[in-house]
């Protein structure tokens, strides 16, 4: 005959590892995603600042007229 105190245990076992699975339950597991998760999420944010500066890069030297008289050695008429 089962007895009630077998049912009890077996539910606290059940229970165990339920709550080792579990994210809120299990800090060791839920600190190292944590950590892994902020790493990821950094990476990605250097990643993604990178790619917009060398979008917006200077791309070379333009084609400025400067007036004469602006010159290092100016120029008078």
């Amino acid at each position: 005959m089962d007895h009630p105190q077998d049912h009890h245990q077996e539910y606290q076992q059940e229970l165990q590892k339920v709550q080792d699975k579990d994210f809120t339950h299990n800090w060791v597991s839920s600190s190292a995603f944590l950590f892994y998760l902020q790493v990821a999420c950094i990476a990605a944010f250097l990643l993604g600042g990178c790619y917009k500066l060398y979008e917006k890069r200077y791309k070379g030297k333009p084609n400025v007229v400067v007036p004469d008289n602006t010159l290092y050695t100016p120029k008078y008429k």
